[in-house]
């Protein structure tokens, strides 16, 4: 279980209300080698993106005082191209919006509850993308 899959160290911001959750993901990539970060609301997560500089943010959608797809509106002016991966409850909602982000820009999303493998596997295709010069 303490292996390491992702050969890339990278910085990762989590975003996310449910301090549980944000500290478990956030120990698992932790193992893996990666620089990690937590936010518990989307006007935190923005501010913690500008100190940190992240190749990937992990976002909830559903948080207080702003959700993630208006933080990531803010963060996309400065970097369209940073790396996303949304979760969420019930993604029915906001399937539409966010399979046309999807179109635009390099974003993933799952749907919880997931496993902590779950995503670190989105993050070990995506350090392998980077690698091969691919997409996320």
């Amino acid at each position: 279980m303490g292996e390491t899959i992702c050969s890339a160290q990278m910085k990762v911001l989590i975003v996310d209300d449910n301090r549980g959750l944000a500290s478990l993901i956030q120990l698992r990539l932790e193992r893996e080698g990666h620089k990690v970060r937590t936010a518990v609301n989307g006007r935190d997560g923005y501010a913690t993106y500008q100190i940190l500089a992240p190749d990937l943010i992990i976002s909830d959608i559903f948080m207080p005082e702003e959700n993630g797809l208006d933080m990531m509106k803010r963060i996309r002016s400065h970097d369209p191209q940073v790396k996303t991966i949304y979760m969420t409850g019930d993604l029915n909602p906001f399937r539409r919006a966010l399979e046309e982000e999807q179109k635009r820009y390099p974003v993933r999303f799952v749907q919880k509850p997931f496993s902590t493998k779950e995503i670190s596997e989105m993050i070990s295709a995506l350090v392998g993308a980077v690698n091969r010069g691919g997409d996320f």
